[in-house]
């Protein structure tokens, strides 16, 4: 039965090749950023309501995510598709430098690519549905829909409303420069809030009697809360140094949202937003930085005539290993085999490199994109540079799975070009075109789709296997879920998502489909060089 089974799911992979290269190319031409993917989930709801899915759309009240479920019964196995993509990657499939046609050169563009990772993950869930259906194989699958993975943003929501309650095991993947299984070492915590001031009553600054001058011009002007957000600023970066020793690997980031005033010169700013990103190792390391950056907060809304408020974008967990799943999924990575480039791809790398005054390469394409790398020298490299103490690294949210099922990370190539010399850096451009070309794309995305369908498969058909990985679930997490080990979702139940908060979008106006930067008569439109 499951080598039937087996050989069902990579035939339906065989099968469907091109249709499933299609529906990526149409994703990443999308290229919509997070919380906004519209056109993305509108491709994928469709597909799998057509494949016999039952779906839930606009899952945990976030409009661009989804619960696609088919079967019955149990083992109930998922995984998830991504879809956002990022502001400022407007790349053209072209081995030059040279944005989308019709829209701002900072506009979005897939640059993992997530169009590659969600479609992987959909033909494996699709191959899974097609051996289970014609071999009569109890189960269920679901299929996530997760938006704004570039926040950090569905899945913690999915996980504090309910959503993997019930979950038997995840198998989940993220485009690499090499082909591998995550060991011990998972991704750490990402946490993110979006700071407000606001300036409700600027006309008790100053008592006016004081200058007796009538008109508003001639009066004092409440700081108000641009100053608010620069001295939030200001302090952040100087308290930045006593956040946390430079050890762990954490770091802090933020983005400004705006307030719409660009045409009030002279009025006190009376709204503004300041977006705070950090990762680290730990949720301690996490608890610091944010006592930090709220004690900031409340210091420079005081200093203003302001007042301070938080929006929580997204608090996720750290990573939890399954040694059961790593092996399952590592064997089933050795019978698929690394992806091959043809010359298509390998041309396209070649004139990237000629572009920019480098000899062209026999092959363009670092080694370990070309063969399978075992998940203990994975786990080494990981390791060589952290300490001892430090179990985690870097930040994703697919670790809100590995605390409700036991979970594996496939990690499988995405062709990443050969530097000249030691150090030397490809230009971000080149990555995010070659990530657009199918010829360059659909080797690993269907290595992956393969390794998935079949780890989907021996999941649904050895219960012996299965048992195991939710064995070492309950060891890792002291019992399971609820266990005296086990760190339930950071988010309240209630929570609402954020997405109605000033996210970049693309808009449609008289002008037609733009960026929500105006697509500019030349360049970038930033005008004279000063």
């Amino acid at each position: 039965m499951n080598d039937t089974a087996r050989a069902a799911a990579l035939g339906w992979i065989a099968a469907n090749e091109a249709r499933m290269s299609a529906f990526n190319a149409g994703i990443w031409a999308h290229a919509e950023p997070a919380w906004r993917e519209y056109l993305s989930v509108r491709d994928y709801v469709a597909l799998l309501r057509t494949e016999g899915f039952e779906v839930e759309e606009g899952s945990g009240g976030m409009p661009t995510a989804f619960v696609a479920t088919w079967g019955k019964g149990g083992p109930v196995l998922a995984s998830f598709a991504e879809y956002d993509a990022v502001p400022g990657n407007a790349q053209a499939v072209v081995p030059r430098r040279a944005p989308r046609d019709g829209v701002h050169p900072y506009a979005a563009g897939h640059t993992d690519p997530h169009s590659v990772l969600g479609t992987a993950a959909l033909a494996a869930i699709l191959a899974a549905k097609a051996a289970m259906a014609g071999n009569g194989i109890a189960g269920t699958l679901k299929l996530f829909g997760e938006p704004a993975e570039k926040v950090c943003g569905s899945k913690p929501i999915h996980a504090a409303k309910g959503y993997y309650d019930g979950l038997d095991a995840a198998v989940v993947w993220h485009p690499w420069p090499a082909n591998t299984v995550t060991g011990e070492t998972h991704f750490g915590a990402y946490w993110s809030a979006v700071i407000t001031f606001e300036a409700d009553t600027p006309e008790e600054w100053i008592d006016p009697t004081l200058v007796p001058i009538e008109g508003a011009h001639a009066q004092a002007r409440c700081p108000g809360a641009l100053d608010a957000l620069c001295l939030m600023y200001t302090m952040t970066k100087y308290t930045k140094e006593a956040m946390f020793p430079h050890a762990g690997s954490w770091t802090l980031n933020e983005f400004v949202l705006g307030d719409g005033g660009a045409t009030s010169d002279n009025l006190p700013p009376r709204f503004s937003q300041i977006q705070y990103a950090w990762r680290s190792s730990s949720l301690g390391i996490q608890e610091q930085i944010w006592r930090v950056l709220a004690n900031n907060a409340r210091h420079a809304a005081a200093t203003t005539g302001c007042r301070a408020f938080v929006r929580w974008v997204t608090k996720t967990r750290v990573g939890l290993p399954n040694t059961v799943m790593t092996d399952l999924t590592w064997a089933n990575l050795q019978a698929v085999g690394a992806p091959r480039y043809g010359e298509e791809a390998l041309a396209f790398g070649r004139a990237i490199q000629r572009e920019l005054g480098l000899a062209p390469m026999d092959d363009p394409f670092i080694e370990n994109v070309t063969r399978l790398m075992p998940p203990e020298e994975n786990e080494a490299r990981l390791r060589s540079g952290l300490p001892p103490w430090q179990k985690h690294l870097s930040a994703d949210d697919y670790v809100e799975y590995c605390w409700h099922a036991p979970t594996v990370r496939l990690l499988a190539a995405r062709p990443r070009l050969r530097p000249p010399s030691p150090g030397y850096a490809y230009p971000n451009w080149a990555y995010n075109a070659i990530g657009g070309l199918p010829a360059a794309v659909d080797p690993g995305m269907f290595v992956a789709a393969r390794t998935m369908a079949l780890t989907l498969v021996d999941l649904a058909t050895r219960p012996e296997v299965l048992a195991a990985a939710q064995g070492e679930f309950r060891e890792r997490t002291g019992g399971g879920v609820g266990g005296t080990k086990w760190v339930p979702p950071l988010l309240p139940r209630d929570i609402a998502p954020p997405v109605d908060l000033w996210w970049p979008e693309y808009v449609t106006t008289a002008r037609g489909r733009e960026w929500c930067i105006p697509t500019p008569a030349e360049g970038t439109g930033m005008g004279e060089a000063l």
